[in-house]
């Protein structure tokens, strides 16, 4: 079975302008992101999917590969599958680019539900809200998960919820592991592993009511009845989106 790991990569953000090049602790953000995803076990080959001659140049210049895709796709996934048709691979792991300290770690852990069953499809990581900010912040996306561990739906809003009783609301200064069950909620992590044939059919879906609704893509699979395997790791993942998360992120490697 050979793993490729995918990097999509663009230099426009509405919020943040060429992150992908945003320099961290000496290196720009995509080179962190590459030099961990090399570091993982897991995966045979790495390259970034990329649309920009700024983000290809700024590649070479660190030796890392990559692969230039169409200015028109409208998400990473439909990046990579332009990529996935003309690569030789069983299985594509999508990994954020604006994630600079995504652990190879959670990578390997998202990949090895693959490795021990061939009938894998997709998969995808999550790991436990431990405060109660984070569990009501609708820009968290929260995952419930049936006891194999499959996706049973992702969401915005703070799920499961919380009822201890018909008139009794969770109260704000409890811990988020709910006392009788032992549920925690679930943040998700958006780094992907797919098959090549699911990659590819999953790219040539229309847009779903429920992934308009929420905003989230992975909707569109489950919609569409494409099981999601999910698996708990221990990393709370940390994005750059806006100036504040750059210097945040900036202080936090700095200080690796």
């Amino acid at each position: 079975m050979k793993i490729v790991g995918m990097i999509p990569a663009r230099y426009g953000s509405t919020r943040l302008e060429g992150k992908a090049l945003a320099e961290i602790a000496g290196k720009p953000m995509i080179q962190h992101v590459y030099e961990r995803a090399v570091a993982t076990e897991a995966l045979d080959e790495v390259l970034i999917a990329t649309d920009d001659e700024r983000i290809a140049r700024a590649t070479e210049a660190f030796g890392g590969r990559y692969a230039m895709t169409a200015t028109t796709h409208q998400s990473g996934t439909d990046r990579l599958a332009e990529v996935a048709r003309g690569t030789d691979c069983d299985v594509i792991v999508n990994i954020q680019g604006d994630e600079p300290m995504i652990k190879p770690e959670a990578i390997d852990a998202a990949v090895a539900p693959f490795l021990a069953d061939s009938g894998e499809r997709f998969a995808t990581l999550a790991t436990p809200i431990h405060d109660i900010a984070r569990h009501l912040d609708p820009n968290t996306v929260k995952v419930v998960v049936d006891q194999s561990g499959y996706a049973l739906y992702f969401s915005r809003a703070p799920i499961p919820y919380f009822r201890l009783d018909a008139d009794e609301a969770w109260p704000a200064d409890r811990p988020r592991q709910h006392p009788e069950t032992g549920v925690w909620p679930l943040h998700h992590i958006g780094l992907y592993v797919y098959t090549r044939e699911t990659l590819l059919w999953y790219s040539e879906l229309q847009s779903t009511p429920l992934e308009q609704t929420e905003k989230l893509e992975q909707l569109r699979a489950l919609e569409n009845g494409c099981p999601i395997r999910v698996v708990q790791v221990d990393y709370a993942p940390v994005g750059v989106d806006t100036p504040a998360d750059l210097e945040m992120v900036r202080q936090l490697m700095t200080g690796e």
